[in-house]
């Protein structure tokens, strides 16, 4: 009788005479196998349902999250108290177009306007005050050094949430290079193709849909969304105005006190 056991293979090679011995022995190699082959087809399986339970979640969050092209996103400006009457029931509409984006803030007496293009990194203003139409436009070095001063801007999430115009917010606290802080509720829901649509949240993990504007006097406008539209935008939106309007500088603008 020859018996060999090669270990690394689990394999067995029997040599007898005996056919009762030889038919035992058969039936253990057989049952081994069985039961190596029962092992990796569990592993195997475990791997795959692991592989697909990844698939789900990733799909999950990506439907969850959607990428925002073009959108138009209208605010309601909350003034402080004593404020001057013809700033009072404000509105900002927020309009994104792939790498286009304008800012309408519209009051009572006066209306502005911000064109901007993060492609070739310029911001044309457009001020209407009284009927007085002026025009302002901002370069690249205009543009980076604004840019270079929103990047600074740090976002920390709170704890408190709140649903806004349909879309479940989270609270963030919005830190300046100066040390001033302010509120803002964004969606992660819903992210901007173009980071630089509004470059004071360039650093935001979403859309704010609530957010504080601080004033020069120190008082605060509350921003609070209350319509959320994503369709496609009309591109004659950020046409820059070829009439209508004096150009000045941003030097004259400031001579005129506003």
């Amino acid at each position: 009788m020859v018996i060999r056991y090669d270990f690394f293979n689990i394999t067995y090679e029997v040599r007898h005479n005996h056919p009762y011995t030889t038919g035992k022995l058969c039936k253990v190699t057989s049952g081994l196998h069985f039961k190596i082959l029962r092992m990796k087809y569990s592993t195997v399986m475990q791997k795959a349902l692991l592989t697909l339970l990844c698939c789900c979640l990733m799909t999950g969050s990506l439907f969850a999250q959607r990428l925002v092209s073009d959108a138009k996103i209208v605010y309601k400006i909350e003034t402080p108290p004593q404020t001057d009457p013809s700033f009072e029931g404000g509105t900002l509409t927020q309009y994104m177009k792939g790498h286009l984006s304008r800012v309408d803030i519209d009051f009572k007496t006066v209306h502005y306007s911000y064109l901007i293009n993060s492609r070739e990194e310029t911001v044309v203003t457009l001020i209407n005050n009284h009927g007085d139409k002026y025009l302002i436009r901002a370069g690249k070095e205009e543009y980076t050094k604004d840019l270079k001063e929103y990047t600074q801007v740090q976002f920390k999430d709170a704890s408190e949430t709140k649903q806004i115009a349909g879309y479940n917010c989270k609270k963030a606290i919005g830190k300046m290079a100066d040390g001033q802080t302010f509120e803002v509720y964004y969606t992660s829901d819903l992210l901007p193709e173009n980071r630089q649509y509004n470059r004071r949240f360039v650093n935001l993990k979403g859309i704010p849909l609530q957010f504080e504007i601080i004033n020069k006097n120190g008082s605060r406008m509350h921003v609070v969304a209350t319509k959320v539209d994503l369709y496609a935008v009309p591109g004659s939106f950020f046409d820059v105005p070829k009439t209508g309007y004096k150009e000045i500088s941003r030097d004259e603008l400031m001579k005129m006190g506003s």
